[in-house]
């Protein structure tokens, strides 16, 4: 089946993974305000609860399920809740994600496979999970957050690029497989710059990372969040509407992006001199 053009927000039904805050909170608002019912999922009640609230205030049908995207049951279990509550899905919003902060060698591999429970198992799973749901759906999208470090890989972010190349990689050989078979599903992935969400200041940090060093590497990446949840959401909104198969969101992105292209294997030798400390 051929995809459509556009994607009609009104009265779809998003599923919409980490909508406490931060950029799942404000996609949440977007798409409400735009008509969608909405399926919100986070393990953070309080915060989940006044975002639906907020939601709802826009006239549409809200459900929340609070559970944490590392539990695999949790997410076998709900499609069906989602499904009673809303007879079927348009579009699922994977946001959910962590960070943690230390070089490869701090790191442990518990720590490594924590982060990628998150970041990168819980957005397979949800797939997985939602894909049924999907596919009898007239128009539908699966929407993957990744991060400019699933575009570029920097130093002491070894877990979390390593998890968001992963989301990219899957992404896009999940848009090439429902293409060649005839479906009704797009695939969006997002590559987000600095946002100022609670990510960076709420990460876990090696527990071998010196307190000095992770001081250090706080101050580093807190500088370069300038973006508003608010304007990333609009922008990814927008794009999914579009059903864009890829959404840069800032300049910052953007810049990035072509940095990339054109020094693919020595832009960090450009990029280390901003965020860096000189010697470093």
């Amino acid at each position: 089946m051929p995809h459509q053009p556009t994607l009609s927000l009104k009265d779809a039904v998003a599923v919409v993974t980490g909508a406490a805050g931060g950029i799942g909170g404000a996609l949440a608002l977007s798409l409400a305000r735009r008509g969608c019912q909405l399926a919100l999922a986070d393990y953070k009640a309080e915060p989940l609860a006044e975002t639906a609230a907020a939601a709802r205030a826009c006239g549409v049908s809200v459900s929340e399920h609070v559970f944490d995207v590392a539990d695999a049951a949790a997410i076998a279990n709900l499609p069906a809740a989602v499904e009673a509550r809303h007879a079927g899905t348009n579009i699922l919003v994977n946001c959910a994600g962590v960070a943690l902060g230390g070089t490869f060698a701090q790191l442990s591999l518990e720590e490594f496979e924590w982060l990628f429970q998150i970041n990168f198992w819980s957005v397979v799973r949800m797939t997985k999970a939602f894909l049924p749901l999907l596919e009898r759906a007239a128009q539908a999208q699966i929407v993957n957050i990744s991060s400019v470090f699933g575009l570029i890989g920097p130093p002491g972010q070894s877990a979390y690029a390593a998890s968001k190349f992963a989301v990219r990689g899957f992404s896009e050989v999940l848009r090439h497989e429902l293409d060649l078979a005839g479906k009704n599903i797009g695939v969006t992935v997002v590559h987000p710059g600095g946002v100022r969400t609670g990510i960076a200041k709420n990460a876990r940090l090696a527990a071998a990372l010196p307190k000095a060093d992770a001081e250090r590497m706080e101050g580093q990446w807190e500088k370069l969040l300038r973006d508003s949840p608010e304007s990333v959401a609009e922008t990814i909104v927008a794009g999914v509407a579009r059903r864009e198969k890829r959404i840069l969101c800032g300049a910052d992105a953007t810049r990035i992006d072509v940095i990339q292209r054109l020094m693919p294997v020595r832009y960090w030798d450009l990029f280390r001199k901003k965020v860096l400390p000189k010697g470093k």
